[in-house]
């Protein structure tokens, strides 16, 4: 089976053969790196640079050791230290790169829509590693393998996305996917953090009430509060916050059932969950970033060709 896509923009532009061989072939990596070697020749000689103009810790470190893993050539870009500090554009910077014969582009920016630029202008194949408020769609991917991991199946599971709905690129992702995946999605979060529109736009539902959404689902994908692309105050305080929105363990206790909690990270403890629930056995946030690894091995590997 071959991808319909050249790059990974975003889950909205894939279809659901992608999403399985993505999903399917992420299997398969992660059973390598359960080896004491864990790794392989798939992209010897195949050149791939991150350009990360936004600051990142997880998803740089699994996109660098998911390139090592493949034994692909990797060269590190950050914005900070580089020309661009002193007015060189993106096109100019990305260019400059690809003259040095690079395969594929890691890339992660805080506009709206640079990875889609890039893919329009340069011959690499693109990979979105963040962009705006728009999509992280390898994080979706690896949200929904941890699910399917976990509870056997995407189709039919209910799962809640529960926070800062308005600034997150990782509900994007996951709405896309897990709709287009026959899941069940319901949003969760502060009127002012939940846009009108998502309910028509992505076919998911609208609960204000955590205890309800709690009740409902299967899973609990929680979002950090993104303070830093909020311009305008939308909620009183982080402690209001927590008390309306924060899962404790006492939340957790009351519920007809036991459920998944999942985060993207970072955390922030005592404010969207608290740390005896991030640290408890419902919680597989350790197993999402080790997953992470693993469906960033498939995405590069399936993008590079390499497997025709």
């Amino acid at each position: 089976m071959k991808l319909s896509t050249k790059h990974l923009l975003g889950i909205k532009d894939l279809t659901k053969g992608d999403i399985s061989l993505f999903l399917d072939t992420a299997v398969q990596f992660k059973e390598v790196l359960q080896r004491p070697v864990k790794k392989v020749p798939s992209l010897r000689d195949v050149t791939i640079v991150n350009l990360f103009y936004e600051n990142s810790t997880r998803t740089r470190i699994s996109f660098e050791l998911a390139e090592k893993r493949l034994s692909a050539d990797t060269i590190n870009f950050t914005a900070s230290g580089s020309s661009v500090s002193k007015g060189e554009t993106l096109l100019d910077t990305v260019n400059n790169i690809l003259s040095m014969k690079v395969d594929m582009v890691v890339m992660r920016h805080s506009a709206t829509g640079a990875p889609h630029f890039l893919a329009r202008h340069i011959p690499a194949a693109i990979v979105n590693a963040g962009d705006g408020i728009n999509e992280h769609p390898t994080q979706g991917l690896l949200d929904a393998f941890s699910i399917r991991e976990k509870i056997g199946t995407l189709s039919g599971t209910k799962v809640a996305i529960i926070g800062d709905i308005m600034h997150s690129r990782v509900a994007m992702s996951n709405m896309y996917l897990l709709t287009k995946m026959g899941a069940k999605v319901t949003v969760c979060g502060p009127p002012t953090l939940v846009p009108k529109y998502i309910e028509e736009a992505f076919g998911v539902t609208v609960n204000y009430n955590l205890q309800e959404t709690l009740n409902w689902c299967d899973v609990a994908n929680v979002l950090r509060i993104q303070l830093e692309r909020q311009n305008q105050v939308l909620f009183s305080s982080l402690r209001e916050y927590n008390l309306s929105y924060g899962i404790s363990r006492k939340l957790l206790a009351s519920l007809k059932k036991d459920i998944v909690i999942m985060h993207p990270g970072p955390i922030n403890r005592g404010v969207e969950l608290d740390s005896d629930v991030a640290d408890s056995g419902q919680s597989i946030i350790l197993q999402q970033v080790e997953n992470g690894v693993a469906v960033r091995m498939a995405v590069l590997y399936l993008l590079s060709n390499k497997n025709q």
